[in-house]
């Protein structure tokens, strides 16, 4: 280890200012000292730190893109089967509350950052269910409703914090309740439909790290149970993913219509040609003939 140490301290201690200036920001002047220019891996405190820093740093950046595969499964399907609105409905006001929440309280934006970049994605998908479904109306009065919501939500003279941690509490069970009427759609049909599998596993895999990075950096119960009970249904939707896995995506049989069949006419005897042209009448038989 000090062989090792020895190397890299040169290139550690002579980092690129923006760089350097970074790590500082992410785990602090303390753990930079001990991890970066020390190269001390035996600080247990700095060593966790650092994780959940990494961690959050690399769901904020998958989540840039984990709902994409729905997006385009949902335009190239020119479909919403098997994707429920409500269940997105429920979960893009359980991320707005929750955006609002975690940035008026000042937690460290790797904490949270994802809830910006999935709601953003979540509204598309609500809106092209909506549209799929036939109800493009709807759709504009969605948008303009979650526009009106975030205005009061972050604004401090028209909703205070108290106000707002009660809202979080309730943005808990939302959150939980949005992954239900998704269960429950796809246990009706039989199948997952649309329903990306990447969102899904990307989803489970993210909720179980939040639980992490929650409990190193956020001291707040309402955040960390949210992410517990989040993580629980979305198991079970994962477990739903691979049960249907080579499933059809439903197994609703198709309403059969029974059409009564047209009796056609009967077609007239007609004599034939050869009858005619001779102008004979068939013979009658032994029975028929008179006796003389």
């Amino acid at each position: 280890m000090d062989v090792l140490r020895t190397t890299l301290q040169p290139i550690t201690h002579n980092l690129p200012a923006p760089l350097r200036t970074f790590a500082i920001s992410l785990i602090g002047p303390t753990c930079y000292q001990t991890l970066v220019l020390d190269l001390d891996l035996t600080d247990q405190a700095c060593l966790k730190l650092a994780l959940s820093k990494g961690l959050g740093i690399g769901i904020v950046a998958a989540s840039s893109i984990v709902k994409v595969p729905q997006i385009l499964k949902l335009t190239s399907s020119r479909s919403a089967e098997g994707v429920s609105f409500l269940s997105y409905l429920l979960e893009t006001a359980a991320y707005l509350i929750g955006l609002a929440y975690n940035f008026r309280n000042g937690f460290p934006f790797s904490t949270y950052g994802e809830t910006a970049l999935i709601l953003v994605q979540n509204v598309a998908i609500a809106v092209l269910v909506l549209h799929y479904s036939g109800k493009s109306g709807l759709a504009a009065a969605f948008v303009a409703g979650l526009a009106g919501a975030a205005g009061a939500l972050f604004t401090e003279e028209v909703l205070d914090m108290k106000t707002l941690g009660w809202l979080q509490a309730g943005a808990g069970a939302l959150g939980v309740a949005s992954k239900v009427p998704q269960i429950v759609a796809i246990w009706a049909e039989g199948g997952t439909g649309q329903l990306s599998a990447f969102t899904v596993f990307n989803y489970l895999l993210g909720s179980l790290t939040r639980i992490f990075t929650t409990l190193q950096e956020v001291d707040d119960k309402l955040i960390l149970y949210g992410f517990i009970a989040g993580f629980v249904l979305n198991a079970v939707l994962a477990a739903q993913m691979l049960f249907y896995w080579n499933s059809p995506s439903s197994t609703k049989k198709p309403r059969v219509v029974a059409v009564p069949l047209k009796r056609e006419a009967a077609a007239p005897i007609v004599p034939s040609s050869s009858a005619k042209s001779t102008g004979t009448t068939p013979r009658k038989g032994p029975t028929t003939r008179r006796r003389g």
